[in-house]
């Protein structure tokens, strides 16, 4: 028999820590479910803004309870972020940091010379996806590579597939290919609702650069 009053009879805060009660009993069984301990492969996608800046946050995470780290920079080259400014200040035994692009493709106008970019980049790339030194790796705009074919996903596959099992891996970009979603452990698709730029506001400082 519960102890609980009738609920018709409960006050406002009685039935809010009943509510939060339940909800507490579900997440706890969810978490005694989840045993499996292992590297996972999260890939952030979709044209809105944040895939990139979720990817430097669980690097700047990573780095933070210690492990080594690897970030290559696909695509993006010509121009400094802010990003790029702070991380490379920690430079080091901890993090390994390329940035491999030649600027965006309409930039550069020279597809010969970006696919070479895209194909130096992978190889850097892929040396760190074979070496279990490395806890957490983060190939930035790799699916934009993926997309434009400079890179083939069959390489990206094999590598993550065989990769050191505790070995973390975020892949950035939006149009990631369906094979790499369907392999992924977590998928996030930003979604755009407004973006300043649209609105003629330039890129901003610690907002887009």
């Amino acid at each position: 028999m519960s102890d609980q009053p009738p609920r018709e009879t409960m006050t406002p805060e009685e039935r809010h820590r009943e509510r939060m009660q339940r909800k507490k009993e579900l997440i706890d069984r969810k978490i005694a479910r989840a045993t499996i301990d292992r590297g996972v492969l999260v890939v952030n996608t979709g044209n809105g803004k944040g895939k990139s800046s979720s990817g430097f946050g669980m690097l700047a995470r990573s780095l933070g309870h210690g492990f080594k780290c690897g970030v290559v920079q696909f695509i993006k080259g010509t121009f400094s972020t802010g990003e790029e400014a702070f991380f490379r200040q920690l430079t080091g035994d901890q993090l390994d940091y390329h940035v491999m692009g030649e600027g965006f493709t309409w930039e550069t106008q020279d597809k010969a010379r970006d696919i070479a970019a895209a194909q130096a980049a992978w190889a850097i790339a892929a040396g760190m996806l074979a070496n279990p030194d490395y806890d957490f790796v983060l190939l930035d705009e790799l699916n934009i590579a993926l997309v434009k074919q400079y890179v083939q996903l069959e390489q990206v596959l094999a590598a993550v597939a065989a990769r050191p099992p505790r070995q973390h891996v975020v892949i950035t970009g939006r149009g990631a290919p369906d094979g790499l979603v369907a392999v992924a452990d977590t998928v996030t698709e930003m979604r755009v609702v407004k973006h300043a730029f649209d609105a003629g506001i330039k890129a901003q400082k610690g907002v887009e650069l």
